[in-house]
Formats: structure tokens, sequence, C-alpha cells
């Protein structure tokens, strides 16, 4: 590839789009928003009007093939991750795909192949491998800050949400829409930065339950996994505690150290080593997204790589699949 300006098409426009997302396409250099797609064409035309898009439609097949749009954002559920992603490959246009990259991991497989027989690129969006924060925690573990890594500890509790209290729902805790519970949601995340820092998790265990009764998916997770270089971790998500037990908190220890840092808000890296206690700092960009997709826009430019691909995203969604797989054996059969 090597665009001068990439001009985006982006399918879907909710909440993810208004800030995080949707600006980043029209607020990176050489990188310009030029069409919107939404079922709903008054939402679709509304965003357009709000955003400054040229053109909106109700319709997918008139975005993916509108002459103008030379790239795809896919920002829908996961649902119709991989039949948008994979249709605008086959129509020529490389594609940046909200995460989770879809629903299981043989639609990312699925995905992947489709990517390598037209030859167009496939990018994910964790866009938490670019973010200050996560970019210091990876520089000090290659820098050997706290020795040789041993393990890794990862906690995310969280209080039910109002809409799961009263029944109303949401699309996150829909299997059939998201793929599982809010652990697909968030903790893909977690995990994919554990891909970033450490590499590919090979061996996994896990305990799943649905405590809360709340919803079908999953509510509770506990695991245990290696990587490929031998680390062992373990972690448990949990989406029923009280508001005074909420936690979000990843601990990296080494043969020297320990550093710490919260995966969903822009807290301080904690370095704990034999010299002290270091507390590093940092803010997120006004949209998050934005630093990725700057990469994302320089690998279609020829100029240089994204770090967050189909393949890497791919190997996430198969260690999701392998720690849920037996609640949702267990559940169909019940």
């Amino acid at each position: 590839m090597n665009f001068s300006t990439v001009r985006w098409g982006m399918i879907g426009a909710g909440d993810v789009t208004e800030v995080k997302s949707g600006p980043a396409l029209y607020k990176t250099p050489h990188s310009e928003l030029v069409a919107v797609m939404r079922r709903n064409g008054a939402k679709a035309a509304d965003y357009a009007k709000r955003h400054g898009v040229p053109r909106w439609y109700d319709d997918a097949e008139a975005l993916l093939h509108d002459p103008d749009v030379n790239a795809i954002y896919v920002a829908t559920p996961p649902n119709t991750h991989a039949e948008y992603a994979i249709r605008a490959m086959e129509a020529g246009k490389p594609v940046y795909v909200e995460k989770p990259m879809a629903m299981n991991y043989a639609e990312c497989r699925r995905m992947v192949e489709v990517s390598e027989a037209t030859g167009q690129p496939l990018f994910v969006a964790y866009y938490r491998r670019r973010l200050p924060t996560f970019l210091k925690v990876k520089e000090l573990l290659e820098a050997g800050a706290i020795g040789d890594l041993r393990f890794v500890n990862l906690s995310l509790y969280q209080a039910p949400k109002p809409h799961d209290v009263d029944g109303s729902g949401a699309w996150r805790t829909n299997p059939a829409v998201a793929g599982g519970g809010y652990f697909f949601d968030l903790g893909s995340h977690q995990l994919d930065l554990l891909d970033y820092f450490l590499g590919e998790i090979r061996e996994v265990h896990s305990v799943v339950a649905n405590q809360g009764a709340y919803y079908t998916s999953e509510d509770v997770l506990s695991a245990s996994f290696r990587f490929a270089s031998g680390v062992v971790g373990s972690a448990t998500w949990c989406f029923t505690t009280g508001q005074a037990a909420e936690t979000d908190r990843t601990e990296l220890v080494g043969s020297l150290g320990r550093i710490t840092y919260e995966t969903f808000k822009p807290s301080p890296v904690v370095l704990e080593t034999s010299v002290g206690i270091e507390k590093l700092p940092f803010e997120y960009p006004p949209h998050v997204h934005q630093p990725l997709v700057e990469t994302v826009v320089q690998a279609l430019r020829g100029e240089g790589t994204c770090p967050s691909t189909g393949i890497s995203a791919a190997r996430t969604s198969r260690v999701m699949d392998e720690l849920v797989q037996p609640y949702y054996a267990r559940t169909a059969r019940s």
C-alpha cells in the first residue's frame, strides 16, 4: 500500500465513534473521514452533519463501493465485524475493525485468510498498544527494570450496571451479539496488552460462572495461563461486586521488582524496586484511537507499521475462546 491520503468510510456510528475514534480519522495527518453508514439513515445524517462528513449512507454496500472511499472502519457490534470486514477486503479496501476482532476465533481466522488472499491489510482497534501509559510499561520491561519476569496477576472487579439490574439489558452482555459478556468487551483489551508486552499465551485454564443472574453470559471468570516464554499468569474478572470492591490492577512481578498499572483510566504506572517506588503519571489523548490510527495511516502510506493487526488480535480471541468454552459448553447442555 502507498496511499497519498486515506479516505475512510465508517460503518456504524455509535458512542465509540463520537469522541474516541471518529475524530481520530479526520484529525490524523493524511487521513479524512469522507462517508459514514448507519442502518438508521436519520442517525447517519445527524452524525455526518455534526462531524463534517461529506456523505452518509443507510446501506453498507453503497458505502463499500463508494469510489472516493479507499479504506473502511468497522465500528459495529462484534456480530457483524467479520461480515463487513470481509466484504470490504473483497471490495479491494483495507480495514480497521473494532475490538474484539470478531465473535470468535474461527471468524478471526477467516478474516485473516481473506486479508492474505486479497492482499488487503487488516488492523484491529486495540488502541492501548499506542497509548503512552502502556508504551512505558513495555519500555520498562524491555529495559529489564524489574529483571526477569516471573509472573502476572490481573484483577478487574466491577459492580453491575443499572441496565443489568433493571433488566433493560445491553448488547455487550448478549453472547449472540457480543460473543460473550463484559469479559469479551473489557478483558480483551487486557489480554491484548499482555500479548503486546509478553508475547503469545500458549496454555490456559479457567473456571467460569454466572453468579448474579442478570444476563446469560459469564459474569465471573478465574484463569491461569502460561506464555510461550514460560512466564505464568493468573487473572480474575468479576462484574457483580459491590462498588466498594471495584478494582482494576495488573501486576507484573520480576526478579528485581514489580510494575503495576490500571487498564481503564489514566492512572500512574508504578515501578517498585530496591531503589524505591516511582510513580509515572500519564494522560490519555483527547481521542484515544488517534495514536493507533496514525500508525494505520502510516502503514497504508508505506511509511511504517501498525502494532495491532488481524494476526495479533486473533491470538487474543483464541485465548478468550479457550477461557470461556467450558462455560458455554456447559450452559448449552443445560
